[in-house]
């Protein structure tokens, strides 16, 4: 009887159990259930297309192209499963592919908002900024409602320069619901004098969001007014940061998230603080003074070797939590060539989940890993005053080599963060730092070479007298 009752089951009644289960994130049950299916029924496209969403959701990127090109196979030409092959080969980088699998979802669905919207981030992730507005744009008009798409254009208006219309967008990250809420509902400052009232200023993204954009807080003491009533300003920000910080001009008072006991009559997101003062690449504050306190160079001293070598930093990711990290982030195996240049030292500053890959790499035995004992982001300050050079990936510790105007090598994926946008080798928001860009997504090597060749110019200089340039 129960045999009888089993084989009454249909592949479509299975498909809907397989599909309950991906719906509430048991993604490897659904994953053998999708495969226990197509066992029965191979020619299911509805299974193979769902397989390859859920393959996608686990990062496995090939298996999912796979998948959705069986699906295709099937029902030859469906826009949502095309559309869902071209975001699968943006994740791999192929992104030629991804466009023109985009492309014709597009053209066979037009008033489909994933479809459009989905396009428009594979535009972005290629860099074509003006194309991704369009598509967003429409995906906007076909939804409203929905703040990510107008997230997303904010992202691309800042690649194109258009810092008026992008900071007011990027204020939409606020209703995404990817950033916590606030604990305290008290009004949000627009820029206006806050004399006789406290102003609490508040970190919400990484570290070097707030490096990069704490080169606004002393503008801001100039609207708190002035005598016995001016205005208070309080920083809640990490305790790595809070030593470095010490000695920006204009804060009164620095708490660590959740821990401010005063009362507070306005709030501010750091990062809105470039739209308030209508930050451009015209009109940039400098970095602030930032604080390294004299048992962080002495520290710095003894962690880093007194000689005339040529000492250079590297980091090769940025926090593992990042979605993009995966993009931006190298193997570590990619920086070990740099000390086959004569001269040169290397220093780990790695910290994090990833520090443990210079061992796995072989590495450890010719590159020093200083990252883990740094203790705050003050004590990195202080080494990288030691080196002759920081080469990194994109993360918090450029922002800070940057503020401190030490020389920094950003190695940057094809899709940047919006500050190094273009195609230039510098950026106004930090005059020491050059940038190393892929020509094509997903490739490093030829980013590499170009960084040896430089290095050793580099040490050639030093030799000279004439590094740093």
């Amino acid at each position: 009887m129960a045999s009888d009752i089993a084989d009454q089951v249909t592949p479509d009644q299975l498909f809907q159990r397989a599909a309950a289960l991906h719906r509430q994130g048991k993604i490897d049950l659904a994953i053998i259930a999708y495969r226990k299916i197509l066992q029965m029924a191979p020619e299911h496209a509805g299974v193979w297309g769902n397989l390859g969403v859920a393959l996608r959701t686990k990062g496995d990127f090939p298996a999912a192209v796979i998948a959705y090109k069986r699906a295709l196979e099937i029902v030859p030409g469906d826009p949502g499963i095309t559309g869902n092959l071209g975001n699968a080969l943006k994740d791999m980088d192929r992104l030629e592919e991804a466009l023109d699998a985009h492309c014709r979802a597009a053209a066979a669905q037009a008033d489909d908002f994933n479809i459009r919207y989905n396009y428009g981030i594979a535009l972005r992730e290629s860099a074509l900024y003006e194309q991704s507005l369009v598509e967003l744009e429409a995906a906007i008009a076909l939804k409203p409602g929905d703040p990510h798409p107008r997230w997303d254009r904010a992202i691309a208006l800042l690649h194109l320069g258009r810092f008026r219309e992008g900071w007011a967008a990027y204020e939409t990250r606020w209703q995404t619901g990817e950033l916590p809420k606030r604990p305290v509902a008290v009004p949000r400052w627009q820029g206006e004098g806050f004399e006789g009232k406290t102003l609490l200023v508040f970190a919400e993204q990484g570290f070097g969001d707030s490096i990069l954009t704490s080169r606004f807080i002393p503008l801001i003491k100039e609207r708190a007014g002035e005598g016995a009533a001016a205005g208070r300003v309080i920083l809640e920000c990490k305790a790595p940061l809070q030593d470095l910080f010490s000695d920006i001009e204009g804060i009164d008072r620095m708490v660590e998230p959740g821990e401010s006991d005063d009362d507070y009559d306005l709030e501010v997101p750091i990062m809105s603080l470039p739209g308030i003062f209508g930050a451009s690449d015209e009109n940039l504050p400098p970095p602030p003074n930032l604080h390294i306190p004299d048992y962080a160079r002495q520290k710095a001293q003894v962690l880093l070797r007194q000689d005339a070598r040529f000492k250079v930093g590297i980091v090769w990711s940025g926090s593992v939590t990042f979605k993009g990290n995966r993009k931006r982030a190298v193997g570590v195996e990619n920086f070990l060539p740099f000390a086959e240049v004569s001269g040169v030292d290397l220093y780990a500053l790695q910290k994090g989940p990833r520090s443990g890959d210079l061992e796995i790499a072989g590495g450890g035995a010719v590159v020093t890993a200083i990252g883990e004992q740094l203790d705050s982001f003050a004590e990195t300050a202080a080494v990288l005053n030691e080196l002759d050079l920081v080469i990194m990936t994109d993360s918090s510790v450029a922002h800070l080599a940057g503020s401190l105007g030490r020389p920094v090598w950003n190695l940057l994926n094809k899709a940047t963060y919006w500050l190094y946008r273009g195609e230039d080798e510098t950026t106004p928001w930090y005059p020491s730092m050059k940038l190393f860009r892929q020509d094509a997504a997903g490739e490093w090597e030829p980013v590499f070479e170009h960084v040896r060749q430089a290095l050793t110019t580099a040490v050639a200089a030093k030799r000279a007298g004439r590094w740093p340039e």
